[in-house]
């Protein structure tokens, strides 16, 4: 039996050619799994991570053929998913910031000399940054990391939760504007 090489294209074409092909939708975890992996492990930590990674693309491949082929990045789709079995495991990902609030910062600072300063600023600012997060309503948290994490756009965002852009802009704003209370007010990562 001869088989189609995988489609290297946009991933609606991917999700198209998985209709008949199968393994086609290998490639959107080859695209994608590594970034929704990076997502997920920041808010619950690596343990649960890999198993809604796996999840996700599950749900994923099961609901293949109701995706909306008028978008070619199936990224705001995956992160979707993800948000709500990440919602799942909310208790989960609240335990994680109360721990970081309890965590003794590490003193060891990395090198090379350019991390030095960013990585001082960012150990002095993680108990409050992690007690901010864990003070957050769930649907601003979503919002703040699918953005701050999970590098997505605001219209991806707002597709992703299935929101209006609006929606995003004003949960976005409130998420940043208690994160930043919390923080005295002052990023962490300007300088003075």
């Amino acid at each position: 039996m001869i088989t189609q090489p995988a489609v290297r294209g946009v991933d609606a074409d991917l999700v198209r050619a998985s209709w008949s092909d199968p393994e086609a939708f290998a490639e959107l975890f080859d695209r994608y799994s590594a970034m929704l992996y990076r997502y997920v492990s920041k808010r619950l930590g690596p343990e649960p991570a890999e198993d809604l990674v796996g999840e996700t693309f599950l749900v994923a491949f099961s609901r293949r053929k109701s995706y909306d082929l008028a978008y070619p990045d199936a990224r705001p789709w995956l992160f979707g998913i993800l948000t709500k079995l990440v919602s799942r495991h909310h208790r989960t990902e609240a335990a994680r910031y109360r721990a970081l609030l309890r965590a003794p910062v590490d003193s060891e600072v990395e090198s090379p000399a350019d991390r030095v300063a960013a990585g001082v600023t960012a150990q002095a600012a993680r108990t409050e940054l992690a007690g901010a997060l864990a003070a957050l309503p769930a649907k601003d948290r979503d919002v703040l990391l699918l953005i701050a994490w999970g590098d997505l756009t605001y219209e991806e965002a707002a597709r992703a939760l299935g929101i209006p852009v609006g929606t995003v802009r004003s949960r976005l704003n409130r998420g940043r504007r208690k994160v930043r209370a919390a923080l005295g007010d002052a990023n962490p990562m300007e300088e003075e």
